[in-house]
């Protein structure tokens, strides 16, 4: 069954996609344009740039090419007429109000609807082959983490060396970040999303990596924090505390766990010993975007099954101090979980 007719079982029959990450996970198609899902057929709505790109990786979708007399809502409304549909679930966290005001006069006898996170829903089980280009994408990002720990060193700057662990990520084989790489280092460690910045790297700092790269259009998402020099008791203090709490929790990781029991006990820990240093959500899911489904926070109650990509991320954030987080992103299996994260989360001083 593709992932069409997938859609089609969960009661989906007719709909129109615009996000760019739930067409390509639908269809295989990474081009511009939209996707109407019909009972009976599927159609892709592009430009020239992309036929030929649409005709290659999704064969099984019908192709309808805009043009300069015909828009892309002429060719719903034909699509529509034509299948004697008068109902249109659209994503309204994608279409803008000016869209849905041009769709609203192409389409007059149409009535336009909110589509259920359906496809989300789908995309937070991964088959072996979305598995597979997680794992390859982590396996990168590894490599290239390995290979920054051979430069950086005080001295340099976050953002050189934000600029050398993305150019490692590229060398090993990474299709572009996952998302914007964070360096934290010293005092800005507190800053749970630091942006890079001029500040150079100093003896006695822990340094904050976030960062992963893509495979296949799959998300890496990993973090480690590593000292330069020796560094204070206090700041040892914290590195030990997040990763007790990060080895914990990612032990309660298995299906049939609930993600905010497992969120509990990194949140218990930590704020047992740095009330209030621990202020977001302890993980979430990964895939072709890098924050879907499930995520592991103390509002969910989703319970975890075999096929979840989740992320297991304490941080303690102490301002004018400094701050840590640990991070892998696992995969639960039928058992228990599997950690393609190969980077060592004992303290490592370069």
């Amino acid at each position: 069954m593709n992932r069409i007719e997938a859609l089609r079982s969960r009661g989906i029959s007719c709909a129109l996609y615009d996000d760019p990450i739930n067409i390509r996970y639908l269809t295989g198609y990474t081009g511009e344009g939209s996707l109407l899902v019909l009972p009976d057929r599927a159609v892709i709505i592009t430009d020239f740039r992309y036929v030929e790109q649409a005709q290659r990786q999704s064969p099984f979708c019908d192709l309808e090419r805009v043009g300069a007399d015909r828009g892309a809502n002429a060719i719903i409304a034909e699509a529509l007429e034509s299948a004697g549909i008068h109902d249109l679930p659209i994503e309204e966290n994608i279409v803008t109000v000016s869209r849905l005001r041009a769709m609203e006069k192409a389409l007059p006898g149409v009535h336009l609807t909110a589509l259920p996170e359906t496809v989300l829903e789908m995309r937070t089980v991964k088959d072996e082959g979305e598995l597979d280009c997680i794992r390859k994408a982590l396996a990168i990002s590894c490599q290239a983490f390995d290979d920054l720990l051979g430069v950086i060193h005080a001295g340099m700057t976050e953002k050189r060396a934000c600029a050398e662990l993305n150019h490692f990520m590229n060398l090993r084989g990474s299709e572009g970040n996952a998302f914007d790489t964070i360096v934290a280092s010293g005092v800005n460690g507190s800053l749970p999303h630091a942006v890079p910045s001029d500040k150079v790297i100093e003896k006695g700092d822990l340094v904050t990596f976030d960062f992963g790269a893509k495979f296949g259009g799959y998300c890496a998402d990993m973090t480690r924090t590593i000292a330069v020099g020796e560094i204070s008791s206090e700041l040892h203090a914290i590195y030990d505390a997040v990763l007790e709490a990060q080895l914990t929790s990612e032990a309660a990781v298995k299906p049939g766990a609930v993600c905010r029991d497992i969120d509990k006990i990194a949140r218990d820990q930590l704020e047992a010993k740095y009330p209030g240093a621990f202020g977001h959500s302890l993980g979430h899911g990964v895939g072709l975007f890098i924050h879907e489904l499930p995520r592991l926070s103390f509002r969910s109650e989703t319970i975890l099954q075999k096929g979840h990509v989740v992320t297991v991320e304490p941080g303690v954030y102490v301002p004018g101090v400094g701050g840590c987080r640990i991070e892998d992103t696992v995969i639960v299996t039928e058992d228990g979980f599997e950690n393609p994260v190969t980077t060592p989360k004992q303290l490592i001083v370069v």
